[in-house]
């Protein structure tokens, strides 16, 4: 009788916990309604092994899935407008965002967004543009500034941690990149996304008076309207072969509820934690 009785009290606990926890994931998902995901990419391509790397079949594979269910892909320009202008968004939007400037994206992305018909957002590092033989060349940035698929910004002049060097050192990332990519492309230059997604207060209003609109990070979280524009949340989409299709719907569609393990993995980390920050179950 008396372990009966333990077994349902251990039961009931359990109980309240799920609940619980069911509550506070459904309040998450309902508090992000409205809030736009911008899926963050680096390098597609089948030889580089790391943590920046996803291959041009999970690439295709992702694509595919936003195209058959209903996601539009958008600008971050598109996005903007509709923030802070009243611009309508189309129903599920999406930002695809792939940082650097890599080769493979010319090569391996760029092909697989065209089958499916999606825009994308690639942040260039003018001066490794031509320079480096696994960076994309200027000529092939103007053939798919060409398209109405592809849009470029800046990820400035030579992908520095922007907290880490001197203001002036700083103005001239955030100033020259924008100057330079709008002399070469004939557009404007609006947006920015931080290197490393390093950023502190005074970059922001910096970054601000540079001219640009808005600027990202590498924080996992969704974009939302209500948030400081200067330092917007994305959806690291990266991982090479451990990074399978499971993962890529998980973090898409459950962000609000990944996003607080993000945070508290990071804060385990920054304070030197880290036996515990494995610990955070982070998809």
């Amino acid at each position: 009788m008396f372990l009966r009785m333990v077994v349902k009290r251990i039961l009931l606990v359990f109980l309240v916990l799920f609940l619980l926890v069911l509550g506070v994931c459904v309040y998450l998902m309902l508090r992000a309604n409205g809030a736009v995901p911008v899926l963050n990419y680096h390098q597609i391509n089948d030889q580089a092994e790391n943590a920046l790397t996803v291959h041009p079949k999970q690439f295709d594979r992702q694509m595919k899935y936003l195209a058959e269910n209903g996601y539009h892909a958008i600008t971050p320009k598109e996005l903007l407008d509709a923030w802070q202008g009243g611009a309508p968004l189309p129903e599920k939007p999406v930002v695809i965002t792939l940082d650097d400037g890599y080769a493979d994206n010319y090569e391996n992305a760029f092909p697989i967004l065209q089958k499916y018909n999606l825009k994308a957002t690639i942040f260039l590092v003018p001066n490794f543009l031509s320079t480096y033989p696994n960076y994309m060349t200027w000529e092939q940035v103007k053939e798919m500034n060409g398209s109405d698929l592809i849009d470029f910004e800046s990820h400035t002049m030579n992908h520095v941690e922007l907290n880490k060097i001197r203001p002036d050192e700083r103005w001239k990332e955030l100033k020259d990149s924008k100057t330079i990519l709008e002399q070469r492309l004939g557009k404007s230059i609006d947006f920015i996304a931080y290197p490393c997604g390093s950023f502190d207060e005074a970059l922001e209003q910096m970054t601000k008076e540079a001219g640009y609109r808005a600027a990202f990070t590498v924080h996992l979280g969704l974009a939302n309207k209500a948030e400081n524009p200067y330092i917007l949340d994305r959806i690291p989409i990266f991982g090479s072969n451990t990074h399978t299709f499971l993962r890529f719907k998980t973090r898409l569609i459950f962000t609000p509820i990944v996003a607080p393990l993000d945070h508290f993995y990071r804060a385990f980390i920054a304070n030197g934690h880290n036996i515990l920050a494995r610990l955070v179950p982070l998809p």
